[in-house]
């Protein structure tokens, strides 16, 4: 059911995902095509916010801190997890794979690599200090509104 907490969440997770996207962008080497890669961490964080913290509000704002962190480590899963999936098609599709079972291996193997790009301390504190925020913000506008 939607509520003003939901919403809240998950335009938060999205102004997270916008900035933390643009720190990865600035890590990457300057050849690199991005393609569509901002869009679909904004969906993916939209999602996260919606479902992970959004259903989870109406405790007390310890619990919410967890809650927010929640949230933040299951976007930057599943948006690892979107990422590697999209380069394993690009490189499917390139016939870099003997078959398909490598192929899906690699994916694992990609997301590996494409988190060993959020492992700078500022990218690591945005999403630290976001996701405390997100679950705070959430829980408040719970309280607020509801």
């Amino acid at each position: 059911m939607p509520t003003t907490a939901r919403l809240i969440a998950a335009f938060f997770l999205m102004v997270i995902a916008w900035v933390v996207t643009g720190q990865v962008m600035a890590v990457m080497p300057p050849e690199t095509q991005f393609g569509s890669f901002r869009l679909v961490n904004l969906a993916i964080a939209a999602l996260c916010g919606w479902v992970v913290i959004g259903s989870r509000v109406g405790t007390d704002y310890v619990t919410a801190l967890s809650i927010g962190l929640t949230g933040v480590v299951a976007m930057v899963f599943w948006g690892l997890f979107a990422q590697a999936f999209n380069e394993m098609l690009r490189l499917a599709l390139s016939r870099r794979y003997d078959g398909p079972v490598e192929a899906v291996v690699d994916i694992f193997q990609l997301g590996i690599d494409f988190g060993a790009n959020l492992m700078h301390l500022n990218i690591l504190a945005t999403l630290f200090v976001g996701g405390l925020a997100a679950g705070v913000l959430a829980e408040f506008v719970h309280r607020r509104w509801t």
